[in-house]
């Protein structure tokens, strides 16, 4: 489906699904790795993959399509149980986390309880949105959902861990927002000095760990140096 006269979106189904978006994560790195001509951009979403093109460096633009056609068809709904994992540590409660009693209230679990469960899985992310680097997670156990707050704050700082519904989240930037607040990281997720600009990237997993508040101050302090390396692993639990 041609987005105006720069940019076609390649779409894979109606619904968010793990193997319709092991599609779109294979489609991207079909084209990331075909070096073809003229590509701007790939923004992939929970469905689908918007390509941005120069139109001028395409040149044959039937054949860019056909191309870009092949790709697409030789993907497959094959979701892959491993990938890369970012631990992102989490200072739960307290001053960082102002929503946990709400959370706590309406699921009728414990604040220590909920920091275990979600903390539990790996969450996978589908795709960046809504503000640069904000991922949308899957995978958050169901007990723990809790409707958004009535009323949104104006500003929600960078770093906010929060619950929206059945899902949760990171706020990467100061911003907006009615998500229930249970925690914040230290990590900076969107950094557009840094090498790369986004700390997590579609296609990745995510791991919450719990931290107290000696250790977030400490790894604030590195963060603000750039002397901190994120722990990066691989699905099977190796470093990468």
């Amino acid at each position: 489906m041609c987005a105006g006269d720069s940019a076609v979106v390649i779409e894979f189904g109606d619904s968010i699904d793990m193997k319709i978006n092991a599609r779109v994560q294979q489609l991207r790195r079909y084209i990331e790795n075909s070096h073809l001509y003229g590509i701007v951009e790939l923004v992939p979403t929970y469905r689908s993959l918007a390509i941005y093109f120069d139109p001028l460096a395409v040149g044959d633009i039937g054949l860019f399509f056909e191309k870009l056609k092949s790709m697409a068809q030789r993907t497959k709904g094959e979701v892959s149980k491993g990938g890369l994992v970012i631990v992102i540590p989490v200072c739960y409660g307290g001053e960082f986390g102002p929503d946990m009693e709400n959370v706590a209230s309406h699921t009728g679990i414990s604040e220590e309880e909920i920091i275990r469960r979600h903390t539990a899985p790996d969450y996978y992310c589908y795709m960046l949105g809504f503000t640069p680097g904000f991922s949308y997670l899957g995978g958050m156990d169901e007990s723990l959902a809790t409707p958004r707050l009535k009323e949104p704050r104006k500003v929600i700082p960078a770093g906010s861990v929060g619950i929206a519904g059945k899902q949760t989240g990171i706020y990467p930037i100061d911003s907006p927002g009615g998500w229930q607040l249970i925690g914040r990281t230290p990590l900076r997720l969107f950094d557009p000095q840094g090498e790369q600009p986004f700390l997590i990237d579609a296609g990745m997993w995510v791991r919450f760990k719990g931290i107290g508040k000696e250790e977030y101050d400490e790894i604030a302090s590195e963060v603000a140096s750039r002397t901190y390396k994120p722990e990066i692993l691989q699905k099977s639990g190796d470093v990468a």
